[in-house]
């Protein structure tokens, strides 16, 4: 092996075995043979990962509890690589996000860094380049503007890299956040040392929102015990002098959070009550938990990248949506050959666009010809059908080698 940084890309996969396969044949499309694969996961994803294509090619690990510093701990001690990166089991990176990542660690004052995080609808930015404080309040950064003394940048916990020597000087994931404000734990301890942290707008990440034990698919809140324990632990360990305010401010801003999701009857006042029930139990489990940073061991297994050799160069169609099945199938096959495929489906209408990674494992927009990519945009638009798939695909692919 060179002298060439390689990435460890962890996966924390509990209750979603779908989405964990969907993430996994992504990571496998990655345009990198310099980065392996580990998984921390329970029995059911476990038993995906060993099913998957690349199987053989994972490091599976068991997860022990529902805590998602510890898992990321785990995958943190089997990393080989010299950057460690996380990607959550609802999300998938783009096919360069690997290489972005690891350039953007050419830079040895680089400790952590982050990058865009692509919304549900594939397109829109969800997450980008943003600070958060001791109280673990973020704010955007408009182009130009800097980070404030109070701040550091803020990780997104789906796309998010660090060296590995940083963290085992300085210790993982702090275990007392079994979920929530993790990675700005993390973030504000690598501030406090003196580490820099990196936004890489070329490593990008599409994250779905999968439903998971505490939200529907839809984004409505099951439990919010997390949320106010985390917060508890995150204002004593960071804030202490503004605990009091910071709590009345979490509950004030869940209330009018729920207040909200109930104008849009996806709550009942009975959910309600129960949902900030939860969140002021888990403040008052929060006020005494302990939190728990431990320095990393050495890892002692060998690297295993996950591919020998580059995948093909991304497969391209397009079609009419009256042809959307035939297409699919197209794609269906180029991906059993191995081929990543993008497929763009228009419908002569304003449509807005939407872009997804499916199950099936290509690329798929869809949307009208005469509508929408960029939400930026006019919403009808004049189009002729070759100009607009030309713009689609220089907006999608960027940098990519593409085939026809």
């Amino acid at each position: 092996m060179s002298d060439a940084l390689r990435l460890s890309v962890v996966v924390v996969s509990a209750g979603r075995p779908r989405a964990l396969d969907r993430c996994l044949t992504a990571v496998s499309q990655m345009r990198t043979t310099r980065a392996e694969v580990i998984v921390v996961a329970d029995s059911d994803g476990m038993a995906v990962a060993r099913q998957h294509d690349y199987g053989a090619r994972l490091t599976l690990l068991a997860q022990e509890g529902a805590n998602i510093s510890a898992a990321r701990n785990i995958g943190i001690a089997a990393a080989a690589g010299e950057i460690v990166a996380f990607i959550d089991d609802d999300a998938v990176p783009e096919p360069d996000w690997a290489e972005a990542m690891l350039a953007g660690f050419e830079n040895p004052a680089i400790a952590a860094a982050t990058g865009p995080v692509i919304g549900r609808n594939g397109i829109s930015l969800q997450w980008g380049r943003m600070a958060v404080d001791v109280q673990g309040q973020d704010r955007w950064l408009p182009a130009g503007d800097q980070i404030r003394p109070d701040e550091v940048p803020k990780l997104h916990g789906t796309n998010m890299a660090f060296r590995r020597e940083i963290l085992s000087r300085t210790g993982g994931f702090d275990t007392g956040f079994a979920f929530f404000l993790d990675e700005t734990d993390l973030a504000l301890r690598l501030g406090s040392a003196g580490f820099a942290t990196a936004y890489l707008p070329g490593a990008v990440v599409h994250h779905g929102f999968a439903a998971s034990a505490r939200r529907t698919e839809d984004r409505v809140p099951l439990d919010l015990f997390d949320i106010g324990a985390s917060s508890a632990l995150f204002l004593r360990k960071h804030a202490p002098d503004s605990l009091a305010a910071g709590l009345a401010r979490l509950e004030a801003d869940q209330r009018t959070r729920l207040l909200r999701l109930a104008r849009r009857r996806k709550l009942t006042a009975q959910d309600m009550r129960k949902l900030m029930e939860s969140l002021r139990a888990g403040i008052a489990d929060g006020g005494a938990r302990q939190g728990s940073v431990s320095i990393v061991a050495p890892c002692r297994r060998s690297f295993q990248p996950l591919r020998d050799a580059m995948p093909p160069a991304m497969g391209f169609t397009n079609g009419w949506w009256f042809s959307a099945h035939h297409l699919r199938l197209q794609a269906e096959k180029r991906i059993a050959d191995g081929q990543p495929t993008t497929v763009i489906l228009l419908a002569p209408t304003p449509r807005k666009h939407r872009v997804e990674f499916t199950q099936g494992g290509w690329w798929e927009q869809r949307g009208g010809l005469f509508g929408p990519s960029d939400r930026a945009g006019a919403r009808i638009q004049p189009w002729r059908y070759r100009a607009r798939v030309a713009a689609e695909v220089a907006r999608i692919f960027r940098e990519m080698p593409i085939a026809f």
